[in-house]
């Protein structure tokens, strides 16, 4: 998400300037038709996910070298603007941002917070102490601008004395753009398979791939993202399944990397009893398929061989889902919770959203959605809101006034 922010914006205004001859643009000139100029400190803490959240004292010396390069930008660039992404309700980050408020602060006339992770009121609220609630809001409170993913986030805002507060949700680049013309078809085709060998018709010319409801899980594979129940959700839902006699089963493909290696245990553990064991139907395919992290090209080709997200998270950060609208991109149908931020993402009345850590409600959400023949609403609701064109308009609106 950053970026993307960095793209729309017209991107660092020292990297389209010779190595030789880095001079900033005249003032008032901008880089990009939005007349806004960015100048982007990468502050990339941790080399990999099962570093998010620790300290060290690497970590240490790569923030003192962010915020020398982000006064460097002040003094040399005259960059007036300070626009800094809050940690998450986790002590670490927290103290990290302490750190860099203490030693970026003075130096800048306005300060921005763009909020992609949810719930550090609560948090501090709930878990912090006198002293970590009053020394928060003494260097963090008080920015000119919040910017926010959701109504439900306005709290993180409010809570830091925020002076103006704006929503504007993610977006994501179009990663289906001839959706209509190849993957509408196919998508209709199953489904409609799918509703004839539930009912019964069609079992005897059904493939076994036409025997296989294939749901996705991908993002961090941790208990609070959802993992454990989207599992506990299947095994439920294919016991229901042959009790019907059903010619379809449901698979569960996880894709993306675990946080904790305790968790990787337990779930390979998981895997390993009764409910789980047996392969589906005729196939050999597992009920559940370890997909581990995919990108690119791999990420499209499973995100196109599934015919649902099923997303139960309730992960204490979560303040969107990026996940959910690239779903609503491939034309997917989808299963998440009513948690913080995600009911606002879907039209009124969406059926696929259940209660957090109620793996019951979200096998039956799942058997309802394998019943429904697929259509493109959620798709059209992608396209309506969380384009990449939307949010650069949405963004630069709120950028630029005052």
């Amino acid at each position: 998400m950053v970026e993307q922010l960095l793209e729309v914006l017209g991107g660092d205004v020292r990297s389209r300037q010779s190595d030789s001859n880095v001079v900033p643009a005249p003032k008032g000139t901008g880089a990009h038709s939005l007349g806004i100029e960015c100048y982007h400190v990468d502050c990339r803490f941790s080399d990999d996910v099962n570093q998010i959240g620790q300290a060290g004292w690497e970590k240490i010396a790569r923030l003192i070298k962010f915020c020398a390069e982000a006064i460097w930008c002040r003094v040399r660039y005259g960059v007036s603007t300070f626009l800094y992404i809050p940690a998450p309700g986790m002590k670490s980050p927290l103290y990290r941002d302490w750190m860099v408020m203490l030693m970026c602060r003075p130096f800048f006339r306005r300060r921005i917070f763009y909020w992609q992770a949810a719930g550090l009121s609560e948090w501090l609220v709930s878990n912090g102490r006198s002293w970590e609630r009053w020394l928060s809001r003494l260097l963090l409170g008080g920015p000119d601008l919040s910017i926010v993913l959701g109504e439900y986030c306005r709290g993180d805002a409010e809570y830091f004395s925020s002076r103006r507060v704006a929503v504007i949700p993610n977006a994501i680049p179009d990663p289906c753009p001839d959706f209509d013309q190849r993957l509408r078809p196919i998508r209709e085709a199953r489904a409609s398979r799918h509703v004839e060998l539930e009912s019964g018709d069609g079992s005897q010319a059904a493939g076994d791939g036409d025997r296989v409801f294939r749901l996705l899980f991908i993002g961090l594979c941790t208990r609070e993202k959802g993992l454990f129940d989207a599992i506990d959700a299947v095994a439920l839902a294919n016991q229901e399944l042959l009790r019907r006699q059903s010619g379809l089963r449901f698979q569960l493909n996880v894709a993306g990397k675990f946080w904790r290696d305790e968790e990787r245990t337990e779930f390979e553990e998981r895997l390993r009893r009764p409910d789980l064991a047996a392969p589906l139907g005729q196939s050999t395919e597992p009920v559940v398929a370890y997909r581990g992290f995919v990108g690119g090209e791999e990420k499209r080709r499973l995100f196109e061989a599934c015919d649902c997200l099923c997303f139960p998270t309730f992960y204490p950060a979560e303040s969107f889902g990026i996940v959910i609208i690239e779903a609503m991109a491939f034309g997917m149908q989808i299963v998440t919770t009513r948690w913080r931020t995600i009911p606002e993402l879907f039209p009124p009345g969406f059926p696929g959203l259940v209660d957090p850590r109620a793996p019951s409600q979200l096998a039956d959400a799942l058997l309802a959605c394998m019943e429904r023949l697929s259509n493109s609403s959620l798709r059209d609701h992608f396209l309506s809101r969380f384009t990449r064109k939307r949010y650069a308009q949405n963004i630069a609106a709120v950028l630029l006034k005052d």
